[in-house]
């Protein structure tokens, strides 16, 4: 497994946030998986990418009252691998795994060796990334979201390493899209990413070697105009980040950090963004921060739904990427 994955009941283990994902080896000619979706809203429901075997089958949503979901059938004799990944968010619900169908499980694949967090919003959840079947603007908003096409699992599978996806859509470093609170700080520490601290993360059983953090896009937003928004204050921005860090690095003492401009900002936006994130990692120096790194995207990514990296972006920002954490890493 991999992701926010909450074993309280280890029987019925809830996965929750973008990209929580199960790598399954079977045996047999068809795979059904047993999965209960929260529905805690009523409405809300979760989608899942599927991989078989190497290849991208696409995603599959739950349904209320279906628990039995089959991915595959008429398979060759032999042994197959499956990936099952949530490509919605935690704030969709959580969704029980209760287990599968297949003649004979074996051993797992071993874990990739390398740990890669990234934390974000909705950037980093995936969302308009994926309008094969359901356009953007019609149906639900998490209709598009696929976070397993996103740049963060499309980077790790490219260089071989493990991912975790905290991010949320709409949250902020010290307020969000279009509300001040919980912004990001305030729920890293929840396994939800939510306002729930009883169920707390357990840093200790995800070390990265490198942490990503895509945050700001929101904090410039204007909202959607129906309550006042008070003007950018660049001094909470600052404070809060540099406050976040700290606590980043204090879960994760030996871990570099890459701090990434918002592909989504207008040039003016942008600018001054950059100019904080140039600030902050300065500041982060001064105090003794070793590894922190900063990356600015080349171009803007906005192609996709309600302004956001559609597919084709999120494999260039990957593009943009990779050489500069090959570096950073030595990978």
């Amino acid at each position: 497994t991999m992701g926010r994955i909450d074993f309280t009941n280890p029987d019925k283990p809830r996965i929750s946030s973008s990209a929580s994902t199960l790598f399954i080896r079977f045996t047999g000619p068809e795979f059904k998986i047993h999965l209960q979706d929260q529905f805690q809203n009523g409405s809300d429901f979760n989608y899942f990418a599927v991989e078989l075997d190497g290849q991208y089958l696409g995603r599959f949503f739950t349904e209320k009252g279906k628990t039995e979901y089959t991915l595959a059938d008429s398979l060759t004799p032999g042994s197959h691998l499956i990936l099952i990944s949530k490509a919605t968010e935690s704030q969709n619900g959580w969704v029980e795994f209760l287990g599968v169908t297949c003649d004979q499980l074996l051993a797992p694949p071993p874990a990739p060796s390398r740990k890669i967090e990234f934390i974000g919003n909705s950037i980093t959840c995936g969302m308009g990334v994926d309008t094969k079947d359901i356009p953007c603007g019609s149906k639900n908003w998490f209709d598009q979201h696929n976070a397993y096409l996103a740049y963060g699992p499309l980077l790790a599978r490219r260089m071989d390493a493990e991912w975790l996806l905290s991010s949320v859509s709409g949250i902020g470093v010290y307020r969000n899209w279009n509300s001040d609170v919980p912004v990001m700080p305030q729920v890293y520490d929840n396994l939800y990413l939510d306002e729930n601290k009883s169920v707390k993360w357990d840093f200790s059983s995800y070390t990265p070697d490198l942490v990503t953090v895509c945050l700001g896009t929101n904090d410039f937003s204007d909202g959607d105009g129906t309550k006042y928004r008070a003007p950018l204050d660049s001094a909470k921005f600052v404070s809060g980040y540099l406050s976040f860090l700290k606590t980043v690095r204090k879960n994760y003492p030996n871990a570099k950090l890459l701090l990434i401009s918002s592909p989504m900002l207008d040039e003016s936006r942008g600018k001054k963004l950059n100019s904080w994130l140039t600030l902050i990692a300065s500041e982060s120096k001064k105090a003794g921060e070793s590894q922190i790194y900063t990356y600015f995207y080349g171009s803007r990514y906005f192609a996709g739904c309600s302004s956001h990296p559609d597919r084709a972006d999120q494999f260039r920002m990957a593009d943009e990427l990779e050489p500069v954490i090959r570096k950073i890493m030595n990978w």
